[in-house]
């Protein structure tokens, strides 16, 4: 799991939490992606950490998730992507493995890219997109080979479908690594084009995928699950209500069997709010928050401990955690 990045996109939001723990909803954002893996039959973890790296023990006490153990290796320098598959090396044995960007969500199926990976007998699988998305890879289909990553090789071919963020790679992999080195993997995978050996990918449209890289993408993601379980608009929940309405099924965003099942409540219970309050749109309260008599969130996002005054309006804003905010604000972060 790469979860080491600086979160820049995201900044303020991530000055003092690390953008694959940002909440959605009542839950960290990485939990969906450790959640899909578990699903797929996945057992053993890693992750890489920089940022803030003291807070993962706030989400994984005793590092583990699910009963499964998660071995977190920090990164005092950050070592980007190929780094810090080389700080684990000496761990992963001869297997193939699953490298997981920590920012993404997404219940797209992992079986068919194992499969095409072993099929394939390639070094390295990536899970492609033809959707939503930053289109940085030409891909031949005919051969279920990558030919260029955003036309570095200049070969002209047209950039159709997006990087999805998850790859096998083969344990050979591991030879074109140098430990402690910072360095992106994106150079090696070219390399391996430029050899003519086996960079390739899969094409998997099935289910849902978000790229929570920045502010937008973070709003839209909290819209589009919003909007599959309540198609009414601007609801108005208040501390009376407690519940709002379901956000939709299986069949309309990943769902995963999850330790908290109330991670889809958008006032999280323990979250005091007067009853005079106005909740409208795709608004959140996470857990402890504080919303006075009066306030009037419209797609506002409370992060945990977040403190709203009496009589504040607040619209398309995001507070983070133990934030207090009074007053009139749109479209700011907290």
């Amino acid at each position: 799991m790469l979860a080491a990045g600086l979160g820049t996109r995201l900044r303020p939001l991530t000055n003092d939490l690390p953008k694959p723990l940002v909440p959605v909803f009542q839950k960290a954002l990485v939990t969906f992606a450790f959640d899909h893996l578990i699903d797929t039959g996945i057992t053993r973890f890693f992750a890489n950490t920089h940022h803030r790296a003291e807070r993962f023990a706030e989400i994984f006490p005793g590092s583990t998730y699910r009963g499964h153990r998660i071995e977190f290796r920090n990164e005092p320098a950050l070592l980007e992507t190929a780094g810090g598959i080389a700080n684990i090396a000496d761990s992963l044995g001869n297997d193939p493995f699953l490298v997981y960007n920590g920012d993404i969500l997404t219940d797209l199926p992992i079986a068919p890219l194992v499969d095409s990976h072993f099929r394939a007998g390639n070094i390295v699988t990536l899970a492609l997109r033809s959707g939503a998305g930053p289109k940085h890879i030409a891909f031949d289909s005919r051969s279920g080979r990558i030919i260029d990553i955003r036309n570095q090789l200049g070969s002209g071919a047209p950039e159709e479908f997006v990087f999805g963020g998850i790859y096998v790679l083969d344990p050979k992999f591991l030879d074109l690594l140098e430990r402690g080195l910072k360095r992106s993997v994106i150079p090696i995978f070219l390399g391996l084009i430029r050899r003519g050996e086996k960079l390739g990918g899969v094409l998997i449209d099935e289910g849902c995928w978000w790229d929570v890289g920045n502010r937008e993408a973070y709003f839209q993601l909290h819209r589009q699950l919003w909007n599959s379980g309540s198609r009414e608009g601007n609801l108005q929940i208040g501390a009376a209500e407690a519940k709002p309405p379901p956000l939709g099924s299986a069949a309309d965003f990943p769902s995963y069997p999850v330790d908290d099942p109330e991670w889809r409540l958008a006032i999280h219970k323990s979250a005091i709010v007067d009853p005079t309050a106005q909740f409208r749109g795709y608004s959140v309260a996470g857990k402890g928050c504080k919303v006075g008599a009066g306030a009037v969130l419209d797609d506002t996002i409370l992060w945990p401990g977040a403190q709203i005054a009496s009589r504040s309006n607040l619209q398309g804003c995001i507070v983070r955690s133990h934030q207090k905010v009074s007053g009139t604000l749109r479209n700011i972060d907290l």
